[in-house]
């Protein structure tokens, strides 16, 4: 069973217990109804892959942008208005035609909130954070059905508390002539994670 597949097993689980969490806060006057909204639209729609995709269409029509998000992605994401919690410390790592990058986080589940949103389930699952360390290229073959040549090196990130990880992946072939506005479109989290291939040019 693959490790979304996994993930999705675990669905049912894990939103009761996030359903019975919320219910005692609010009871307990600890939240209202209106803030659990509230943040719930906030990673939907405010926070998430969607602002770590414009800032990869960014880097991939300016150059100069792109050298500054290479080295310092938390300043260089600060001027696309994108920052806050869980990105004070984040690092762009890019693809390239020899090295493919693919994040984990070994201790528990640290991600770059502000670019990516939360966590996918899988991401956060023991599982998934032993196996990618000792058999990336197996992983995302059979996990994710991703298959990354093996003329390709791979690299995988640990991120941590202190420093968090994420990909900034290649172009796709044949969007010389994309608006910003489309590049973003094909721009995917699992691509930002290395996971995953960005979508192909229609």
């Amino acid at each position: 069973m693959s490790a979304p597949e996994k993930a999705t097993d675990h669905q049912a689980e894990i939103a009761a217990r996030v359903k019975a969490i919320e219910s005692i806060m609010i009871e307990k006057g600890l939240m209202t109804t209106e803030a659990v909204d509230r943040l719930a639209e906030i990673y939907e729609n405010e926070v998430g892959p969607q602002l770590g995709a414009k800032v990869v269409a960014r880097a991939w029509t300016d150059p100069e942008f792109k050298s500054r998000l290479l080295e310092n992605a938390s300043t260089a994401c600060a001027e696309l208005g994108i920052s806050g919690l869980q990105g004070e410390d984040m690092v762009a790592v890019e693809d390239t035609d020899d090295v493919h990058h693919v994040i984990v986080c070994t201790l528990c589940s640290c991600y770059p909130w502000p670019v990516l949103g939360l966590p996918p389930n899988w991401y956060k699952m023991p599982p998934y954070r032993a196996a990618m360390v000792k058999a990336p290229r197996k992983v995302l073959r059979e996990e994710f059905g991703y298959d990354v040549p093996e003329s390709v090196e791979i690299r995988v990130w640990d991120s941590s508390s202190e420093l968090r990880y994420w990909v900034l992946p290649q172009r796709p072939a044949g969007t010389e002539d994309f608006t910003v506005e489309q590049l973003e479109a094909l721009v995917t989290r699992d691509s930002m994670i290395g996971v995953g291939a960005p979508k192909a040019a229609a």
